[in-house]
């Protein structure tokens, strides 16, 4: 299977891959809440040094993932969960209702039209473009998205990262930039574009924009899931 499997056997490999991973995820986060600057948050920092470790001792990424995979599976309870946040801001939602409503739908529609617009340009293989058609919404709704458009949900997750990173660096400036102050807007951007990881920065920024970044990342993951099936047969 590799070198380091062979060297150390599965069981040796199974449980570094997972200790490594876990450790990692904590120090970083230690560390941030010590040092809380941007480029050191764990959604940057554990992927980085685990793929530096990966690359340094020749362990294909299929080896890690098969010892890892289940912690990809924890995104099903994940998504159970989500019903708990919403019940918690059921204030909010009667509150901006319309709100909202448009925040969701306009940050599904600009996300899937977006994504497809830059493969299209950039003439990506069909099975990427479908990839990245989820990537403005959480991993546990992209990867059943993914799953229903045909392709690899792995892929489809790596496609969010990549999205919630570049959010969370440069979303308040262009918000600041292009004058949207208002925190339900502010929230709502954060949360329809850049789900968990912009969310975790708009609560950064202010309680009422957490809340609703929240909501928004909840609901545009669900609409997206329900009409998933619609864009699989438009995508033939």
């Amino acid at each position: 299977m590799s070198d380091l499997t062979d060297l150390l056997g599965a069981p040796v490999v199974a449980a570094a891959s997972l200790v490594l991973t876990l450790g990692l995820y904590f120090a970083s986060k230690r560390l941030f809440q010590r040092h809380p600057r941007t480029w050191l948050s764990p959604i940057m920092v554990t992927p980085l040094v685990l793929l530096v470790l990966l690359l340094g001792t020749g362990t294909p990424y299929e080896v890690y993932y098969q010892h890892t995979r289940w912690l990809t599976w924890m995104l099903g309870p994940a998504t159970v969960a989500f019903a708990f946040p919403i019940y918690q801001q059921r204030g909010l939602i009667r509150r901006y209702p319309l709100t909202l409503s448009i925040g969701v739908l306009t940050g599904v529609v600009l996300g899937v039209a977006s994504s497809w617009a830059l493969a299209w340009l950039l003439g990506l293989p069909d099975s990427v473009m479908r990839s990245i058609l989820p990537r403005s919404v959480s991993s546990p709704f992209a990867m059943p998205v993914a799953s229903t458009l045909g392709v690899e949900p792995e892929l489809a997750v790596m496609c969010v990262l990549v999205t919630g990173v570049f959010g969370m660096l440069v979303g308040q400036g262009w918000l600041t930039w292009l004058g949207v102050r208002h925190p339900v807007a502010v929230g709502s951007a954060f949360g329809a574009a850049t789900h968990g990881v912009g969310t975790a920065k708009a609560w950064q920024i202010g309680a009422e924009q957490g809340a609703v970044s929240s909501l928004t990342m909840i609901f545009s993951g669900i609409v997206l899931v329900l009409l998933s099936p619609v864009l699989a047969g438009w995508l033939g």
